[in-house]
C-alpha cells in the first residue's frame, strides 16, 4: 500500500538467521497463506521484480536496483519496531507485508497514536496466472488474521497515498474507516483504521 519507512533508529544488527515462518493462515476455498520473515539476501531479487514495476509506483521503489532493495530490507531487518514478511500462497511468493509500530514511526507525528495501534503496508504481487475472483480479498483476509493473532494489536493503521485508489478501496471493503489526510515527507496519505472489535472480512 505504500513503501518502506527508513527513518526510525536501528538496533544492533541481527546475527545471520534462517528465514522464520511467522504465521500460517488457511483460508477456506482459497488455500494456505504463509508469512515468512523476509530474508534480504535471498528474497531481494523477487521483491525487486514487484517493486520496480509501474503498477507498484506507490511503493516508491521504481527504478531501484536489486542491491538497493536488498540494502533497504537489510536496514528494516535491524529495527525492533518495523518488520517485513514475504507472503506465500500455497508455497508461491504472493506479496510483501511490512508492519510497524506507529509510535516509533514518522507517521506517529501526524495523528494521536493509541496503545495497541499496529501499522501495515501491503504489496500484492502480480499473480502468475489470471487471478480467481476474490483473490486479493482472500490474501488481505489472511493478512488481517495474522495481525489479529497477536492480542496486543487493538487497531490496525494504514496510510495509502491519496492517489492509490485500489488500496483505498481494498481497505474500505475490509471494513476500515477513513481518517484524516496527512502530509508525510514522501507523500500525501489518507489514514485508515480498523478496530479489533469491529473487524470484518475482506470482500
Amino acid at each position: 500500500m505504500t513503501g518502506p519507512t527508513t527513518s526510525p533508529t536501528p538496533r544492533e544488527p541481527a546475527a545471520p538467521h534462517a528465514p522464520a515462518l511467522a504465521h500460517v493462515s488457511r483460508v477456506p476455498g482459497f488455500g494456505t497463506v504463509a508469512f515468512r520473515v523476509l530474508d534480504p539476501e535471498h528474497d531481494a531479487a523477487v521483491v525487486h521484480r514487484w517493486v520496480d514495476d509501474e503498477r507498484a509506483r506507490f511503493w516508491g521503489m521504481v527504478g531501484h536496483t536489486v542491491e538497493q532493495v536488498r540494502d533497504i530490507y537489510a536496514f528494516v531487518d535491524t529495527l525492533e519496531t518495523h518488520h517485513a514478511y514475504l507472503i506465500e500462497h500455497d508455497g508461491h511468493p504472493a506479496g510483501l507485508l511490512q508492519t510497524y509500530d506507529p509510535a516509533h514511526d514518522p507517521l506517529g507525528e501526524h495523528y494521536d497514536v493509541r496503545p495497541g495501534d499496529f501499522g501495515i503496508h501491503i504489496l500484492l504481487a502480480p499473480p502468475a496466472t489470471a487471478p480467481r475472483s476474490g483473490y486479493a480479498g482472500s490474501l488481505f483476509e489472511a493478512v488481517l488474521e495474522f495481525v489479529w493473532s497477536d492480542p496486543t494489536h487493538l487497531r490496525v493503521v494504514a496510510e495509502p497515498d491519496v492517489r492509490n485508489d485500489r488500496s483505498r478501496r481494498r481497505l474500505r471493503l475490509a471494513g476500515f474507516t477513513e481518517g484524516a489526510e496527512v502530509a508525510l515527507e514522501h507523500k500525501r496519505a489518507r489514514l485508515y483504521f480498523l478496530e479489533r472489535d469491529r473487524r470484518g472480512r475482506a470482500q
